[in-house]
């Protein structure tokens, strides 16, 4: 396989990357639609990718969540699609089903200027019924994960015969996730003739394997952002043994007190456990790893991105892809004994210009471990002692909002006005009370101000939605 490589190292908002959308000869009425969306310049995972995806290039692109990556190959395959043809022209795989969701809302909203484009998400966690129904009508893109994209192939209801673009998206998450097979047996159900895009946050072995199997002649693009910036505090603290970790993690977040923070561990059962033993000793804080079920995931992912739980532990598996704003600190639990996976964790702190804090715990056995990671910086590191940290006086460990799950979601037509307006109405609660809402297929959630928690309670399951009676809970 000839790989041709174009590497840069410049931070994702490096004022010097950018470049305009109009240099690449796209349609006017996409250029109108990418200005309507505040799309005025290229990211450099844009930049660097979109002139070798227009040409029919077949690509290995290392970038991450946030960086644009998703406009990048939207782009691409909307530029190839024949909207007045209706078979699948363009295939995207993504490993979770929230990640497949974000994009296709991404893809859906770049594509608004064409008419008629029909985009269906086929995912696993959700009923076949209904997207054998849509499947039925046809499509022109899907956007799925691979197990439940492969079971429509193999019963007939999905062909991709006709497919001209075929986008892996966190191509090196769906192998940890043990997705090989069936992305290879997806990959066999399509024409030779397609285009290849692959996109992925880190390089290993596997992914070498599987790009020089099913890639022809790729370009190979990499886009560092600079984690490791002065926005962000990194600091190591040295615990005696394994035993000490969880006392030394005690003690990091009585001192720091960040309002969100994500707590890596190596593994599920770490994970748990970890966020076990923190529940215990007063914290909120929930555990994100493999073991959970699809609702069970949608509850923790809500409940911290609304502020109802201020700590997340997660493997880094379960945390890829995710992204997470205002993250005020990372804490690894332990070490990664992978540089590059140590900076990526990282990097999900001190965004967009904001400031960060990244804490490691690390063992005197983990030294080697924290050497590489220098190594990979290319920066020294700093360290600090834990016995120079004082709790914080008088610390409230509970969040200041909770969230309230509503038996009714997307399908029983409500929309966050709807609940919006049942809390805030005769008697309620003030709209300043109100946090975030999010909507499911049969579920909603809503974050409340907790010193209104039994006021929102009443005033829903008193009150309608949409003429009809739904319960809500606290979760």
């Amino acid at each position: 396989m000839e790989v041709h490589e174009s590497t840069i190292t410049i931070p994702d908002d490096h004022p010097t990357m950018t470049t305009s959308f109009n240099t690449l000869g796209l349609a006017p009425a996409l250029l109108a639609n990418l200005e309507t969306m505040e799309y005025l310049a290229m990211t450099p995972v844009q930049a660097q990718s979109l002139p070798r995806i227009l040409q029919g290039q077949d690509l290995i692109a290392q970038a991450e969540t946030g960086s644009g990556k998703t406009a990048a190959f939207g782009i691409g395959l909307l530029t190839r699609l024949n909207a007045r043809d209706f078979t699948v022209q363009a295939l995207v795989l993504c490993p979770t089903r929230e990640l497949a969701d974000q994009v296709g809302k991404e893809i859906r909203r770049l594509a608004s200027y064409i008419p008629n484009v029909k985009l269906l998400l086929l995912c696993g966690g959700m009923p076949t019924g209904p997207q054998l129904g849509s499947l039925e009508h046809g499509a022109h893109i899907i956007v799925g994960t691979p197990g439940r994209v492969l079971k429509h192939l193999r019963s007939g209801a999905l062909s991709l015969e006709h497919l001209n673009m075929l986008v892996l998206d966190e191509g090196d998450r769906m192998l940890d996730m043990g997705f090989i097979e069936d992305i290879s047996a997806i990959v066999a159900a399509t024409p030779r003739s397609r285009q290849t895009v692959l996109f992925s946050a880190t390089y290993p072995e596997q992914i070498k394997q599987l790009s020089a199997s099913i890639l022809k002649n790729p370009s190979h693009i990499r886009v560092e952002a600079t984690h490791t910036s002065t926005n962000i505090e990194q600091l190591f603290y040295e615990v005696a043994g394994q035993g000490q970790r969880l006392a030394a993690l005690v003690t990091l977040l009585g001192h720091y007190h960040p309002a969100s923070s994500v707590i890596f561990c190596n593994t599920k059962q770490d994970c748990q456990q970890v966020a076990d033993m923190l529940g215990d000793r007063g914290f909120s804080a929930l555990a994100l790893h493999g073991d959970l079920e699809q609702r069970e995931r949608d509850q923790v992912l809500v409940r911290f991105a609304n502020k109802s739980c201020p700590i997340l532990v997660a493997t880094d598996v379960a945390a890829r892809g995710l992204d997470i704003k205002d993250l005020e600190a990372v804490i690894n639990y332990e070490l990664s004994p992978d540089p590059e996976v140590h900076v990526h964790r990282i990097g999900r702190t001190g965004r967009a210009g904001k400031t960060g804090l990244a804490v490691s715990l690390y063992t005197p056995s983990e030294s080697s471990r924290v050497n590489a990671i220098e190594d990979y910086q290319k920066s020294p590191i700093a360290f600090s002692a834990l016995a120079s940290l004082q709790p914080k006086p008088a610390v409230d460990l509970q969040p200041a909002m909770v969230t309230l799950c509503i038996d009714g979601g997307r399908k029983d037509k409500l929309r966050p006005g709807d609940i919006l307006g049942a809390l805030t109405g005769d008697g309620g609660i003030a709209a300043s009370s109100v946090g975030k809402i999010d909507l499911f297929d049969r579920q909603a959630y809503v974050a409340i101000e907790r010193a209104q928690l039994q006021r929102a309670l009443t005033q829903l399951n008193k009150g309608k939605l949409k003429g009809r009676a739904f319960r809500a809970r606290k979760l």
